[in-house]
């Protein structure tokens, strides 16, 4: 089977892990179980030879269609033919709080059910797993309910309406439906086989659709968004939602690993945890549609990481459940999505050093003070620690945003984000009334400021650049007047929107450097442009008045969605999606940059 486009996918999950399914052969081509770092059971996304795969389709060729029953993350897709129509509905079960409760319940399931909607239609069943993937050998097994697939540590049973026939180390089958008829699938997660009627513990099919589809609807009905794009900020709100890891409240960057930003290339990541970075963004764009909870369980994340603080300073990146060791491991028996080599597990940048994490930390805490709940005593002890290690190390150099493995630079972004911390710190302290040193914060944060005037803007060019001493340009640099540093009416700052949008920009889309110039990342090779940082554009020309050139490029990125509303990454030359996929970042850019562009149009707009 031929790799299919990352953008044909799309996404079920359930507040544990994600799977994802492809639009061409409705094949589950990547799922890790039972949670989002878990080792993958099907990974034929990055090897479509040994990865692993769970098919179900309809067996004549036609158009394919996807699409989501509204206002969820049930996945339908339809198969098209002149004769037949054929549907397969696939989800994770999120069953209501009263059934997880119950012994023996089954949190962790696939769902998937065919059904013959017109005609006669001929499906075909192929479930390959590959355990931890796809370096461990598995027993296949057949039993009057379906399959067990048993491997060292783990035991995966597919409850089958369908007789099923053992196929290598998987399991196949071939089955008509006529109109209306249907057969439902269920895998399942088993901690041990416990005997032979280990498939006897199933849910209902129809109740947990139901169930599911409750959950979806009552959450989304929450939102606040009533603006324009609603449609495109619900289902961003859906997906970002679905890459929340529910026992801690944290989310990650993304589901997946290793999906390239350049096919062929090396630049593949595991963004399957969570960044300091994304707390700022994470937290604006969840209170701003009205998802308190989440906010407040990403909130309590946050205070946590903050309570550890060391000699060192913080990580870039944690756990879901806040672990620190994420060591990264190259697969060299995977071949990677279309040959792009080397496949990682893991990501070394965790033990980088990148000042500008402190800053969105506590715009994080600032603005949760603001809008959800004030800050404690307690927590406030914590953060003056991290404010007195970032007065004594914002000079130092770093890594920087993009996470450069060529060697630190004294970065624009990374001293912006220090004088952000030292900023809301002062901020928190004179409207709580807590205690702290505030002649040094505001020293401290004046002379950030300073600075980033003095050495951070390039008078020819008039505008910001990459780094201290260079005339590069970088992306990064749009969240300035977002982070209220600077006016957005400021010449400097209309300089440098006029320089991103001469030199960054490739017709509506936004590279996050110019590559081969300036700080770069270390790496050889290209990659496309980043889809946050044309979200950033869109809003910094938003706050800067600039309406009608905010919403053409703001309309135009729209069109760079999948036919389900989901965006990778980056968006490659073709148009095509590059990194992995989903990205939380990219929708709460989408999230943050309809909000405000929303607003400043006005009932009237342009």
């Amino acid at each position: 089977m031929a790799y299919q486009p990352i953008e044909s996918y799309g996404v079920i999950g359930d507040l544990h892990t994600v799977a994802l399914v492809g639009m061409n052969d409705c094949s589950i081509d990547w799922c890790c179980f039972p949670h989002f770092d878990s080792p993958s059971i099907f990974a034929r996304i990055l090897d479509d030879k040994i990865g692993g795969h769970f098919k179900l389709a309809a067996a004549t060729p036609g158009p394919r269609k996807q699409l989501y029953l509204p206002d969820t993350n049930v996945l339908l897709t339809r198969f098209l033919s002149e004769h037949a129509v054929g549907e397969v509905v696939d989800f994770m079960p999120i069953t209501r709080k009263r059934r997880r409760e119950e012994p023996g319940a089954l949190k962790h399931q696939i769902i998937r059910r065919a059904k013959a909607v017109r005609g006669t239609v001929k499906f075909e069943l192929e479930c390959f797993p590959a355990f931890d993937y796809a370096r461990k050998k598995h027993k296949t097994q057949l039993d009057k309910r379906g399959a067990i697939f048993e491997s060292d540590g783990m035991t995966v049973a597919l409850v089958s309406s369908v007789p099923l026939k053992v196929k290598d180390n998987g399991v196949v089958a071939e089955f008509t439906l006529e109109p209306d008829q249907e057969a439902n699938f269920i895998l399942s997660e088993e901690e041990r086989v416990r005997d032979t009627d280990l498939l006897d513990s199933r849910v209902v099919v129809e109740d947990a659709l139901q169930d599911t589809v409750y959950y979806w609807k009552r959450w989304l009905s929450q939102s606040k968004y009533t603006g324009r794009w609603r449609e495109m900020v619900h289902r961003s709100a859906l997906i970002l939602k679905l890459m929340t890891y529910e026992p801690t409240g944290a989310i990650v960057a993304a589901p997946t690993c290793s999906l390239p930003e350049e096919i062929g290339g090396i630049r593949n990541w595991d963004y399957r945890f969570t960044w300091i970075r994304d707390a700022s963004f994470t937290l604006y764009g969840l209170l701003r549609l009205g998802f308190t909870e989440e906010a407040r369980n990403f909130m309590s994340w946050l205070e946590a990481r903050a309570q550890e603080l060391g000699d060192e300073g913080l990580q870039i990146m944690y756990g879901l459940d806040g672990r620190h060791e994420i060591p990264e491991t190259e697969l060299t028996h995977l071949d990677g999505y279309r040959g792009s080599k080397p496949v990682r597990i893991g990501n070394a940048a965790s033990g980088q050093l990148q000042l500008d994490i402190y800053g969105e930390l506590m715009d994080s805490v600032y603005l949760y003070d603001k809008h959800g709940t004030p800050t404690s005593y307690d927590l406030w002890n914590h953060l003056w620690r991290l404010l007195h290690w970032v007065m004594n190390n914002w000079e130092r150099k770093d890594e920087g945003i993009w996470e450069v493995r060529g060697g630190r630079q004294h970065f624009v972004y990374s001293k912006l984000l220090c004088w952000v911390a030292l900023d809301r710190g002062l901020r928190l302290a004179n409207k709580r009334s807590f205690p702290a040193d505030r002649d040094r914060l505001a020293r401290e944060r004046d002379r950030i400021y300073q600075e980033i005037m003095t050495k951070g803007f390039n008078e020819k060019n008039n505008s910001f650049v990459q780094y201290f001493g260079t005339d590069a340009l970088d992306a990064s640099n749009l969240l300035m007047p977002l982070v209220f540093f600077i006016s957005p009416t400021d010449r400097r700052m209309q300089g440098t929107l006029d320089a991103t949008m001469k030199h960054l920009m490739s017709d509506s889309l936004v590279y996050r450097y110019q590559i081969g110039k300036g700080a770069g990342d270390g790496l050889s090779g290209e990659e496309g442009t980043f889809c946050m940082c044309t979200f950033w554009l869109v809003e910094a020309l938003t706050r800067a008045g600039r309406l009608e050139d905010a919403r053409m490029i703001f309309e135009k990125m729209l069109t760079y969605a999948n036919h389900l509303g989901l965006y990778a990454e980056e968006i490659g030359p073709n148009g095509e999606a590059l990194g992995n996929f989903p990205q939380a970042f990219t929708h709460l850019g989408l999230v943050s940059a309809a909000f405000n562009l929303d607003r400043k149009l006005g009932r009237g707009g342009i």
